[in-house]
């Protein structure tokens, strides 16, 4: 309990169910989830999906809980493991898409029914723009399909009723011309087939006209998600009716919301929720906590603040994910890498450049349709006006506008643009003004006091106040897409200059923080959202979080790396040619970031059998990497040959029996080895200590060197870390086998049992950063949380690549001279809680006293004695 009167998890541990991991896998987990420290489960959604979904976030019914999962039978049986080992339950809901199809009867009856279905309403539909729902889901042109005869009537087995067949996909019949249609599907000719066809609520087009046709707003720009209204009080009820019961039956006790900046109105949604779970309070059932725990998926931008008013706890943590980051990055291999990256791909220096190229094209290309009716909708409100502003003008300042935006999105609306918004604003429209013609710069003081700059309430007929709201939420629901596609899915892929910098809800742009900035910014979290969660690793992530760890220390030797891609280009030209693998510049230098990066450390260079598995591996993260950078292949225009030579290059890059590589990277990776495990060691005290609720991702509490989805999606083995954490005693005696990755799991366990045993201390403890002196004070970062006469001292090593050798272990002859500074109010006698020693602390901490086997120590203040 805090002083908010919440209640919040004192470790969460994120599993992803589907078919192949059910409630009932995950309640096996439950005992050595609860032997290695952790509060909460946090899953992945649980209400039904599409069939065969490997996520969940495709939800088709959340009435029921996912029967693929085992049900709400399954759900409730997990739940008494859980209560059974004194945990709770978090849930990941999804309420701003549904999945689309024949398994969602909502959308079903839409398409049946039109615009008289009474769940038209549930879904952001612009029937204005076209009476009939766009299907971009042929292959073709509907009448080539017609012809070739792809498109036919059957009788659908499961509604016993005939349906427009294509492929797999079935599609209703209107009422009307069911009753016409003929009782043989037999005979119906393509003529006929266009005029039924044509009487539908729902039109069947090909698929690339999506970006110029489609009616509906979708999740991103994917067609097979439809958008949500759960701003409309009935959409909201109807979506969560099964959430809230079950929060209210103590099955749940939080929720974490995806995408949030999806949502129409976030604020107000968030506002709903808290009410909604708060008066649902008094039906849990005796003994269940009180205080619902609701944290948002939310990208932070640097300057951006989650806002306090919407009532929630947190983000998921992907600004900690950032911010623990660049704080294991070096500064000075910032300019070395920079010119390396120029010089090996040609491409511009700038990531923001990068990214500003990649929302242009976005927005001729799959984000056109937001664009457009964005741009439709505030040509409504300039006509309203009279402004005498055309639409071309309108859409060249739009352009300019979401080109330059620096967030997902603002929150303006009825009540007028938050004060919070005015920066963003201001900084978007002063770049904007800079980059775009004369007629639409003008036009851009017009767009800015519409789309909140004056309140759409304070003038204006009630219609033209309607129009104003609809270009507010318009624009909203174009910059939150535009900035993830093109930034996560496009500018993260094509530019390279040090890929652990290129982590969702991170800046590549910023490469590294000093100590006092990461600090700072843990010190306002730990004030304003003290149950945030933080997180190193999530279902979404890019790269692994000791991958990311490993790739940090190349800011160490940048200039070393340099000379090295150098070598391996040279050596490589000649093979490359024989594969016919030509592709753009830079590949091959991500490529080998790649490799160096996720190298397991079993893996030996003469290892045949384990360097064609490695080889598949990165396959699927090169087909994926190549495709989201739509430079020379994409998902929707894939170039197979071009994909199948670079798979090629990969290949033999990595066959012994045709380049030396394997060797050589081994060997690379064998000398920056030790300083990414301490680097990740560092990362992962942090996670555990600092102000906030750790969150461990699935199998991370071992050595993390996942690669993108569905990489970081693999079975987890659980019962070898079950088994290793049975035999924990310390994390020190793990320290001479840090390889396997048990040193970690140690950390991760003998913290959490720290929190356990004072969950106040790391919940309320105030951060008090501590002075490191001595010719080692830039590799040591140090703090304390305290509560009155209770604290905890973490220490962690970072940036030492050039003090290591075999080990993450800073010699101690290092050490000698580099010593902590300790407050009065901190001394006395700690127990170091991974290594078990008693440490007494007078003035100072010598740091050659404490690290003696690991790069971090934990220590904790014994109770004084009587």
């Amino acid at each position: 309990m805090n002083g908010s009167g919440r209640t919040y998890p004192r470790a969460t541990m994120r599993l992803q169910l589907h078919g192949g991991f059910t409630f009932g896998d995950a309640a096996d987990v439950v005992p050595y989830m609860a032997e290695l420290g952790i509060s909460h489960l946090y899953t992945s959604p649980i209400l039904t999906a599409r069939p065969g979904s490997m996520h969940g976030y495709d939800v088709v019914d959340p009435t029921t809980v996912n029967p693929e999962l085992g049900g709400e039978p399954g759900l409730l049986r997990l739940v008494e493991t859980l209560r059974g080992h004194d945990m709770g339950l978090i849930v990941d809901s999804v309420p701003n898409h549904m999945g689309v199809g024949r398994d969602n009867f909502w959308w079903m009856d839409v398409l049946t029914l039109g615009r008289a279905s009474e769940y038209a309403r549930f879904f952001d539909i612009d029937w204005d723009a076209n009476p009939r729902v766009v299907l971009p889901v042929l292959g073709d042109t509907l009448d080539t399909c017609i012809e070739r005869g792809d498109i036919t009537l059957v009788l659908d087995a499961d509604s016993n009723a005939l349906a427009v067949a294509y492929g797999e996909h079935r599609f209703p019949l209107s009422p009307s011309s069911a009753l016409d249609a003929h009782a043989s599907t037999d005979l119906y000719q393509p003529t006929d087939l266009r005029a039924l066809l044509a009487r539908q609520h729902y039109e069947l087009v090909f698929w690339r006209e999506a970006a110029t046709r489609l009616n509906w707003r979708r999740f991103f720009d994917i067609n097979e998600l439809v958008a949500v209204r759960v701003e409309n009080p009935v959409v909201f009820e109807a979506t969560h009716a099964t959430l809230f019961r079950l929060y209210a039956e103590g099955v749940i006790d939080g929720l974490r919301i995806d995408h949030i900046d999806g949502l129409t109105d976030p604020s107000g949604y968030c506002r709903a929720l808290r009410q909604r779970l708060t008066a649902l309070e008094g039906r849990r059932p005796p003994g269940a906590p009180r205080g619902s725990y609701v944290i948002v998926e939310k990208i932070l931008a640097d300057h951006e603040e989650l806002p306090h008013e919407w009532g929630i706890d947190g983000s998921t943590g992907y600004d900690f994910m950032d911010e623990v980051g660049s704080f294991l990055h070096h500064p000075d291999g910032e300019l070395p890498l920079t010119r390396l990256w120029q010089e090996a791909s040609g491409r511009t220096l700038d990531f923001h450049a990068e990214e500003r190229k990649a929302r242009d094209e976005l927005l001729d290309g799959s984000l056109r349709p937001e664009f457009e009716r964005a741009v439709a909708a505030l040509a409504a409100v300039a006509q309203a006006r009279q402004a005498g502003i055309g639409a071309d003008a309108i859409a060249a300042a739009l352009r300019a506008l979401v080109v330059h935006f620096p967030v997902y999105r603002t929150y303006a609306g009825a009540a007028g643009r938050p004060a919070q918004d005015a920066w963003v604003m201001e900084e978007a429209l002063s770049a904007a003004q800079a980059a775009c013609s004369e007629d639409a710069a003008a036009a851009l003081g017009a767009i800015d006091a519409w789309l909140g700059g004056e309140a759409p309430d304070a003038v204006g007929s009630d219609e033209e106040r309607a129009k104003r709201i609809t270009a507010i939420r318009r624009f909203q629901q174009l910059t939150a897409p535009l900035a993830a596609k093109s930034v996560e899915d496009t500018a993260f892929y094509r530019y390279g200059r040090l890929l652990s910098r290129n982590e969702v809800g991170s800046n590549p742009g910023l490469f590294a923080r000093d100590a006092e900035a990461f600090l700072t910014r843990s010190r306002r979290r730990g004030r304003d959202f003290p149950g945030a969660m933080l997180a190193t690793a999530t279902h979404d992530h890019k790269r692994g979080e000791d991958l990311r760890a490993r790739l940090a220390v190349l800011s160490e030797c940048a200039g070393e790396w340099a000379e090295q891609v150098e070598a391996w280009r040279n050596d490589h030209r000649a093979l490359r040619m024989q594969v016919g693998a030509t592709g753009e510049a830079g590949e091959d230098l991500m490529l080998y970031q790649m490799i160096i990066g996720a190298w397991p450390y079993a893996l030996r260079a003469d290892d045949h059998d384990g360097l064609a598995l490695f080889v598949e591996r990165l396959a699927g993260w090169q087909e994926k990497a190549l495709r989201e950078a739509k430079l020379r292949t994409s998902w929707t225009s894939p170039d197979v040959a071009y994909e199948g030579a670079q798979r090629q290059f990969l290949a033999a890059l990595l066959d012994p029996a045709r380049c030396a590589f394997s060797g050589e990277a081994d060997a690379f990776v064998r000398r920056i080895a030790p300083a990414g495990a301490a680097n990740s060691l560092a990362q992962t005290l942090l996670r555990l200590t600092l102000p906030g609720v750790p969150d461990t991702y699935q199998g991370t509490e071992f050595w993390d060197f996942s690669l993108v989805d569905p990489d970081n999606r693999r079975p987890v083995d659980f019962a070898a870390r079950q088994a290793a954490l049975a035999t924990l005693s310390t994390a020190a005696e793990r320290a001479a086998h840090w390889q396997d990755g048990r040193v970690k799991q140690a950390v991760v366990a003998l913290a959490l049992r720290a929190r356990k045993l004072d969950p106040e201390l790391f919940i309320e403890g105030a951060l008090e950063p501590l002075t490191v002196t001595g010719p080692r004070a830039a590799t040591i970062v140090a703090f304390a949380r305290q509560v009155g006469r209770r604290a905890a001292i973490s220490i962690a090593t970072r940036t030492a690549f050039r003090l290591l050798d075999s080990t993450p272990q800073i010699p101690s002859a290092a050490l000698a001279g580099t010593h902590v500074s300790i407050p009065p109010q901190l001394r006395g006698e700690y127990r170091d809680v991974l290594s078990g020693q008693t440490v007494t602390i007078t003035t100072h901490l010598n740091l050659a006293d404490v690290l003696v086997d690991l790069p971090v120590a934990l220590i904790m203040k014994e109770p004084p004695r009587r």
